[in-house]
């Protein structure tokens, strides 16, 4: 069985959070204008929700990406597509993007395709719990909470309440050959 390690257990995990959301907060301040938290689901969404009291937010928003990945065929023949809860318009307004670990850029593509789909934001900073390398797209993080390089033959796994139990970040290697990071 593959050994998992802790690399930021609960309390790290809430210090992380704390000190994203101070950073984002400030940034929002000094930038202006009407901004939406807009989280990516299945734990960026959970990460937005715990920033939206301290970021005090315009709007908050839920994104699913389901449908404009580009890996549906190694997802499987029925790719779990969930709401997306943006009862807002987003034209002409700052968009802080929220996601738990960044590694290829895919997923947040896939996310700024949907997000332009619905209307055009004046701007689109991302906020990341996890930078873990790997970067496959030219896409970089303007928050990110912790960074590190990992191995693309390891999985970064990100808890978050009370979605789950607990807080915590952990690593560790893929349980079997050909296994990837996809997360339903």
């Amino acid at each position: 069985m593959a050994r998992m390690s802790v690399i930021a257990d609960g309390a790290q995990v809430e210090a992380l959070i704390d000190r994203l959301g101070g950073e984002a907060a400030a940034a929002m301040r000094n930038e202006g204008g009407s901004w939406a938290l807009i989280g990516i689901r299945s734990r960026g969404d959970t990460l937005a929700r715990r920033l939206a009291p301290r970021l005090k937010p315009d709007h908050v928003g839920l994104l699913d990406i389901g449908l404009y990945r580009d890996d549906l065929s190694e997802i499987g023949p029925q790719p779990i597509v969930r709401t997306t809860e943006i009862n807002f318009d987003v034209d002409g307004i700052n968009i802080l993007l929220v996601d738990d670990v960044l590694m290829t850029g895919r997923s947040i593509r896939a996310a700024l395709q949907s997000l332009i789909d619905l209307g055009r934001p004046r701007c689109v900073r991302l906020l990341v719990l996890v930078d873990r390398g790997g970067r496959e797209l030219p896409i970089s993080p303007d928050f990110v909470g912790l960074r590190l390089n990992a191995d693309h033959d390891q999985v970064v796994e990100v808890r978050l309440r009370p979605e789950d139990d607990r807080d915590v970040i952990s690593c560790s290697p893929l349980s079997r050959p050909g296994a990837g990071e996809v997360r339903p």
